[in-house]
């Protein structure tokens, strides 16, 4: 009996010595990842960056900005986009909630909705005004994306007390990032000659704070209606093709896309502000407004931590009018690199060195122009849509003797009148199927799918298959959808010269993804990495629960 109380005795002790040890543990890991966690993360999208824009012109880089982050932070060098189409809208969405179109809906920059009948807009929304501007450029909200982002999620684990806030000359680019409980997006009133102010919409406040007017007041804006001459030498950008050339658009009031470019003398000829984020100078202004918010928002001054996303939105511009061969994109990813920098020193000064994250990645890259690759004999060419809707149209009217069956043809994709069809007692799967035929008939268009009676695509296994199927929305989604073949571009007069992007070709869909700072390893890797992975890791590194729909996997070898 003795024997027995002696061994409870012992049991009990241990018993209780291991919980202690338990809660020791806990504790030590929550004061671990308290003290782990960064000030301020900030998320950075260059828009339209290829991943070898990174080792392209990495000779030509400063110490300071991208082959910083990279000799001092994580490089993965394998980072692909996991769906199509690879536009502006849906990279956004993906990078910030995890999770691609199928389940956050942002199909695409526009799409045909079916219920309105009409093409719309991913973040308009004509329930809202706009906020420091006269005209409809702030009629803007993120509720068509579906999901929430990691800002938002950051939001509620600190009570909303941790500040998110999105900042882009796009709205798309400041708007989606930060999803749904943000403090603010602003962007840039540029377009349709616009007033070159920053703005918002009232989704977010009734007035623009007073830092955001001093700015627009201040003119630093107008200071970049400047020359654009090349950053250094133009004969040493030895990483692009011939500043002459017939690739390229250039603009309008000047006859050859060839260095300098007067941009006061050219403003009003090219829509006046818009001719600033058609350049380099519109990502300086960029970084302009974003360190003034970092400065007057107080981000990154306590220990709740607070978000700010910036989308480099010119990067984008100068490609879709030079292409990636340019003298102009070499400049402008040179002067990027200075941008970066500028950034990071604030960040070093102002938040301190060991106290911020940031992440750097892009929405999509871009193919060489199609006009040059041709020229080359590389296979390559324009397709134009718009016959291929009338044709499509006048096969199935003489099949099926109705008009107008098809409703839309967008982002690869066939709406047809799903009412018209019925009314007119014909079989949807036939017509598809029909279509389908037609449409292989094509030179230029490589594969078909369907989708379902329910709409889920119907796609055998396959790397293209199944990035199709991460960006098919069964309610938002065409009926048909159709791919090219490589390098091949949709026939519209801006497209001629110039790049563009919307395939799940490597060309579209490798990018870069850097972290650096507070909770990073040093290190690089050539395992896959995806858009959709971004999300999860930055959760991670705040112990905050993952975004409500995110299917990514956190990057485990790029935390600490």
């Amino acid at each position: 009996m003795k024997h027995f109380l002696v061994l409870v005795w012992v049991f009990l002790i241990s018993a209780s010595s291991f919980a202690q040890f338990e809660i020791t543990q806990i504790e030590t890991y929550d004061e671990y990842v308290m003290e782990s966690k960064p000030k301020l993360v900030v998320g950075i999208v260059i828009d339209q960056m290829r991943y070898d824009y990174l080792t392209r012109f990495y000779s030509r880089y400063g110490e300071g900005g991208f082959k910083r982050m990279i000799k001092e932070g994580f490089n993965c060098k394998n980072n692909q986009i996991n769906y199509i189409p690879t536009k502006t809208g849906p990279g956004h969405a993906s990078i910030f909630t995890g999770i691609t179109p199928k389940y956050h809906g942002i199909i695409g920059n526009d799409w045909f909705d079916k219920e309105l009948g009409q093409n719309v807009y991913c973040v308009g929304d004509n329930t809202y005004n706009t906020i420091g501007a006269s005209n409809r450029s702030g009629k803007i909200s993120p509720h068509r994306m579906l999901t929430n982002s990691f800002a938002d999620e950051n939001r509620l684990a600190t009570q909303m007390r941790g500040k998110s806030i999105g900042i882009s000359i796009k709205e798309r680019g400041a708007v989606l990032p930060v999803g749904h409980t943000a403090n603010a997006a602003y962007w840039l009133d540029y377009e349709n000659n616009g007033s070159g102010n920053w703005v918002t919409s009232s989704f977010y406040m009734d007035k623009l704070p007073q830092w955001v007017l001093d700015f627009n007041a201040s003119k630093i804006t107008e200071s970049y209606f400047k020359e654009w001459t090349t950053l250094y030498d133009l004969d040493s950008y030895s990483q692009s093709g011939n500043d002459l050339n017939t690739f390229e658009g250039g603009f309008n009031g000047k006859e050859t896309a060839t260095f300098p470019y007067d941009l006061n003398a050219l403003k009003s000829f090219n829509g006046n502000y818009n001719i600033i984020a058609e350049t380099p100078f519109g990502n300086s202004l960029t970084t302009d407004f974003a360190l003034e918010a970092i400065k007057a928002e107080q981000l990154g001054q306590d220990e709740i931590t607070d978000v700010l996303t910036i989308s480099y939105s010119s990067t984008d511009k100068v490609g879709h009018n030079f292409g990636v061969n340019s003298k102009e994109i070499e400049d402008t990813y040179l002067r990027m690199d200075l941008e970066l920098e500028r950034l990071l020193k604030y960040l070093d000064a102002n938040i301190g060195r060991d106290k911020y994250t940031v992440f750097l990645t892009a929405d999509h890259a871009a193919p060489d122009v199609p006009s040059y690759l041709k020229s080359l004999k590389i296979p390559a060419d324009y397709f134009d849509e718009s016959k291929m809707y009338d044709h499509l149209n006048d096969f199935l009217q003489k099949k099926y003797g109705v008009a107008n069956l098809v409703l839309s043809r967008i982002n690869n994709q066939i709406f047809l009148d799903h009412s018209k069809i019925k009314t007119s007692q014909l079989d949807l799967q036939q017509i598809k199927k029909e279509l389908a035929n037609e449409l292989l008939t094509y030179d230029l268009i490589d594969k078909v799918y369907l989708t379902s009676n329910i709409n889920q695509l119907e796609a055998t296994n396959g790397y293209l298959e199944e990035l199709l199927k991460n960006g098919h929305h069964q309610k938002r989604s065409g009926d048909v959808l159709f791919v090219y073949t490589p390098n091949v571009f949709k026939d519209t007069p801006w497209n001629r010269t110039g790049t563009d992007h919307h395939s799940g070709f490597n060309y579209d869909t490798h990018i870069p993804l850097l972290f650096f700072g507070k909770g990073i390893k040093h290190g690089s890797t050539l395992k896959k990495t995806n858009i959709t992975d971004i999300a999860p890791t930055i959760s991670a590194l705040l112990g905050i629960s993952f975004p409500n729909g995110a299917t990514g996997q956190p990057l485990e070898f790029v935390l600490h």
